[in-house]
C-alpha cells in the first residue's frame, strides 16, 4: 500500500472497554467507519490514541486490528514514539512486520534536548526500516522543534523521510518547509484549528482529531479548501471551529472522545492518569456538542465527494 501523503488522515483514538482493555472490536467498526466517509489512512497509537498507556503488547494489537479492517484500502500509518532510541526502533520493525505502511516518527517522549541528539534519535528510527516515515512536529507538547533547517537536513540524509505533519500553530512553517523543500516533503497540518490556514499555505493533508467522531464534516472542509471553494470552506469552517479548538487543549483526547460518544461512535472511557470529563468542564464541552449537533449542516451532496489521490 503506497503512501501518498495526502487528505484526511485520522489521528485515531483508541477506545477501550469496561475493564480498561483495548475494545478491538469497535476499534475495527471505528476504523471502517472514517475510511468510509472518504478518509485516506489512519494514524493509530499516536497522542490522541494514548499511546504513552499503552503496553508493547497493546500497541501491536491496535496495529494488527487496523491492518485487518483498512490495511487493504488504505494506509496504516502507527506514531512511533518512546522512552529510549531502542525501545521505538522495536516498535517500528512491528510496524513493519504487522503490515503497516508508513510510520510517524516523534521525539522521544520526556528527554528534549539539543539538535544533536534529537536528530540521532528520530533519524535512527527512520533508518529502522525503508517503510516511508512523516516526521512529528509538535513543539508545544514535547518541546522539541524541529525546525524547517533541520526537517531539510534530514530530508537530505534520509530518502524515506516524505512528510511533516506540522502542529507548531504557525502556518508560516509550511510555507518556510516548502521554500527550503518544495515538493521533497509533503506538508500535513496537525492542528485542527488551522486547516484551512494551512492548506492555503501549501499543506496537502491533514492529521485530524475531530474527525474520530465528524469524518463527513472533516472530509468536506478538507475538499472545500483544497478545491478553492471558499464560500462552502468558511462555511463550514465557522461551524466546526468551536469543535476543532477541542483538539488544542491538554485534555484534548477526553474531549474528542466525548464527542465520540455524542455522535454513537465510541465512549468517554479513556485511561489513567486521565480521567473522564465532570463538573464545569463536562458541561462547558457538552454546550458546545449541543451547540454544533444544533446547528449541524446538511452534507448530502459534500458527504458523496473522496479525495482522490493520483
Amino acid at each position: 500500500m503506497n503512501v501518498h501523503w495526502q487528505g484526511v488522515i485520522p489521528a485515531l483514538t483508541t477506545p477501550f472497554d469496561a475493564n480498561d482493555r483495548v475494545d478491538q472490536g469497535f476499534l475495527n467498526d471505528h476504523a471502517r467507519w472514517v475510511v468510509e466517509h472518504g478518509c485516506t489512512g489512519l494514524v493509530p497509537i499516536g497522542s490522541l490514541g494514548e499511546s504513552a498507556t499503552l503496553s508493547s503488547a497493546e500497541k501491536r494489537r491496535v496495529l494488527e486490528v487496523c491492518v485487518a479492517a483498512v490495511g487493504d484500502r488504505v494506509p496504516i500509518i502507527p506514531g512511533i514514539a518512546a522512552l529510549s532510541t531502542a525501545e521505538a526502533v522495536a516498535l517500528a520493525k512491528d510496524a513493519k512486520a504487522i503490515g503497516c505502511s508508513g510510520l510517524m516518527v516523534l521525539p522521544p517522549y520526556v528527554y528534549s534536548t539539543d539538535w544533536r541528539e534529537m536528530k540521532a534519535h528520530v533519524r535512527t528510527v527512520i533508518a529502522a526500516t525503508d517503510l516511508p516515515c512523516m516526521l512529528y512536529n509538535n513543539p508545544v507538547a514535547y518541546k522539541t522543534d524541529f525546525l524547517p533547517a533541520h526537517i531539510a537536513e534530514l530530508a537530505r540524509e534520509l530518502p524515506n523521510l516524505q512528510a511533516v505533519k506540522e502542529s507548531s500553530t504557525d502556518v508560516r512553517r509550511t510555507t518556510a518547509i516548502r521554500a527550503l523543500l518544495g515538493g521533497r516533503v509533503n506538508v500535513l497540518c496537525g492542528v485542527d484549528d488551522a486547516i484551512v490556514e494551512a492548506i492555503g499555505a501549501g499543506a496537502l493533508g491533514w492529521i485530524a482529531g475531530l474527525v474520530n467522531a465528524f469524518p463527513a464534516e472533516s472530509v468536506a472542509l478538507y475538499r472545500a479548501a483544497v478545491d478553492g471553494d471558499d464560500e462552502d470552506a468558511f462555511a463550514l469552517y465557522r461551524w466546526f471551529l468551536p469543535l476543532l479548538r477541542m483538539d488544542t487543549v491538554p485534555k484534548f483526547v477526553q474531549l474528542i472522545k466525548l464527542a465520540q460518544e455524542r455522535v454513537g461512535m465510541g465512549s468517554g472511557r479513556v485511561r489513567a492518569p486521565r480521567l473522564p470529563l465532570a463538573g464545569d468542564e463536562l458541561r462547558e464541552a457538552n454546550a458546545v456538542i449541543d451547540e454544533a449537533l444544533a446547528a449541524r449542516p446538511a452534507l448530502d451532496a459534500l458527504t458523496t465527494k473522496r479525495v482522490v489521490i493520483a
